[in-house]
């Protein structure tokens, strides 16, 4: 096996690590030099650059999924908040006040399996009168998660202006059917190849510590390197009170780390985005992961949590030597 020296120099020259090198690093290798060695490689592909993004919980609830760690299945009890598709007026003041923090990238993200044609018609308009009123959002800065949409109406989203869809493919494969009956990894791949020949770029990534092992989060990241997904959110599990993962244990923290970093190893060239989850860690442990292959970032509140400061997160991102 290459020296962890010898790996990075290679990745840096155009190679690809395979899974069993990924997997050999997985223990092999001190965590800080593998941050290390991430971070330079994110910064020789990526550069300095962050990309921040903000989500609006844009219908919530009542999803007739079955997904383990979703709080708004309504086959579990929990206690969100439940409403229907948003209006205007609403998606407008979100979106405003995130573009006057300097988010860079607005979503609307909508619970349930997928939207009727009329939805995405509603949804349309409303991503054209954000266009309108917010410069910063115009030039495919506009994102959409509205499940399993089909061709046509992702066509009609990136004509109003969306120029990223996000998908998540969630896990492993291999683990994925553990998690979520009621559809399948093939079905939101297919969402994803459609969004990608409307002209969308590609937002997909997963929740970690679902019970996974530390492989299956690898057999994920080598997925998505497959699909050639643009950026890649990593979540860390919120286990919600009433969700069938609720007692689920933590990760340790030098397993999320190196998570991330073996992520940007297997993916250099992609967004490395830190999602939900992360307000649960310390401090010290979110600026490790900034500092060991992350780039990017949701920030401001999330879909039934709280999120986290956008002032105080744009002062950590620069801290960490990014430019916003």
């Amino acid at each position: 096996m290459k020296t962890l020296q010898e790996l990075e120099i290679a990745i840096l020259g155009g190679y690809l690590i395979s899974q069993d090198e990924a997997i050999g690093w997985l223990q092999a290798a001190e965590v800080d030099e593998l941050c290390a060695a991430a971070d330079r490689v994110r910064r020789h592909f990526m550069g300095d650059r962050f990309d921040s993004c903000s989500i609006m919980n844009a219908r919530s609830g009542r999803c007739s999924e079955d997904c383990k760690w979703c709080a708004q299945s309504a086959r579990h009890r929990t206690a969100i908040d439940v409403y229907p598709l948003t209006g205007l007026d609403e998606a407008l003041r979100h979106a405003r006040d995130n573009h006057d923090k300097g988010v860079g990238r607005f979503s609307l993200v909508t619970s349930g399996r997928t939207m009727t044609d009329d939805e995405v018609d509603r949804c349309a308009a409303i991503y054209r009168s954000i266009a309108e009123a917010c410069d910063g959002f115009r030039g495919g800065n506009l994102c959409a998660s509205m499940g399993l949409l089909s061709r046509e109406q992702l066509r009609k989203l990136k004509e109003a202006g969306v120029g990223s869809y996000h998908c998540n493919i969630e896990t492993a494969p291999s683990y994925f059917p553990k998690l979520c009956t009621t559809h399948t990894l093939a079905e939101k791949q297919q969402t994803i190849a459609w969004a990608r020949e409307v002209g969308m770029r590609i937002c997909s990534g997963g929740i970690i510590g679902m019970g996974e092992t530390a492989e299956q989060r690898l057999e994920m990241a080598f997925t998505l390197r497959e699909m050639g997904v643009d950026s890649i959110p990593i979540n860390v599990l919120n286990p919600i009170p009433g969700t069938p993962l609720e007692a689920t244990p933590p990760l340790a923290d030098d397993d999320i780390l190196r998570t991330f970093a073996l992520f940007r190893l297997i993916n250099p060239r992609a967004y490395i985005r830190f999602a939900g989850g992360r307000t649960l860690l310390r401090r010290e442990v979110q600026e490790r992961a900034l500092r060991g292959g992350a780039n990017a970032a949701i920030v401001g509140d999330l879909l039934t949590t709280i999120g986290s400061g956008i002032a105080e997160d744009r002062e950590m991102f620069t801290r960490c030597g990014f430019e916003l």
